[in-house]
């Protein structure tokens, strides 16, 4: 299976040169433009459009942290993205609880019109998502390096839903302060 990586001659890893990977992107984005091969039959010209899909996908997903990290844990077999993820049924107890009581805590915040409020918390759950993607980043560094294990993927898999879990809590904020200060 060919992966983002691959389309860009890349090894595998969590650590990307962003600027170096696009200036590569901006290269072979010309080269595969379909309006080289606008004159080619058929099937030249969906082979030029699949690749440049496929190219502006792998972009897209290898430029962002996190969504570089959600892929390098889908390439070992957990796609968090997919809505019957067992990791995601599989968080730890204790957190879910947490992120109830922090649920609560922002619901009782916007009921009450407090921004200030509902701020802080994002602050705070902004530290702990990176906090959490640094935690994923590590766990994937070591499968990558040592191979799959259910420890690595699950420690992965666990904090790639954390990352997950407050990324929807500060979109919710960021909703808020929208609709406050509009």
């Amino acid at each position: 299976m060919r992966t983002h990586f691959d389309v860009f001659g890349l090894p595998r890893s969590h650590a990307v040169d962003v600027p170096a990977l696009e200036k590569q992107y901006r290269d072979l984005s010309l080269q595969l433009h379909p309006d080289r091969v606008a004159q080619g039959n058929a099937r030249e010209r969906l082979q030029a459009l699949e690749g440049t899909t496929a190219l502006n996908e792998a972009f897209k997903t290898l430029k962002d942290p996190v969504r570089r990290a959600f892929y390098l844990l889908k390439l070992h077999g957990i796609d968090l993205d997919r809505e019957d993820a067992g990791a995601q049924k599989d968080m730890p107890l204790e957190f879910l609880e947490e992120v109830m009581t922090l649920r609560e805590e922002l619901d009782d915040a916007i009921a009450a019109k407090d921004l200030p409020r509902a701020q802080a918390m994002a602050k705070d759950v902004a530290g702990r998502k990176q906090a959490a993607l640094t935690e994923a980043v590590s766990a994937l560094q070591s499968l990558e390096a040592a191979g799959d294990s259910p420890d690595g993927v699950r420690k992965a898999s666990h904090a790639l839903g954390r990352v997950r879990y407050f990324t929807r809590f500060l979109e919710q904020v960021d909703a808020f302060e929208e609709e406050v200060l509009a």
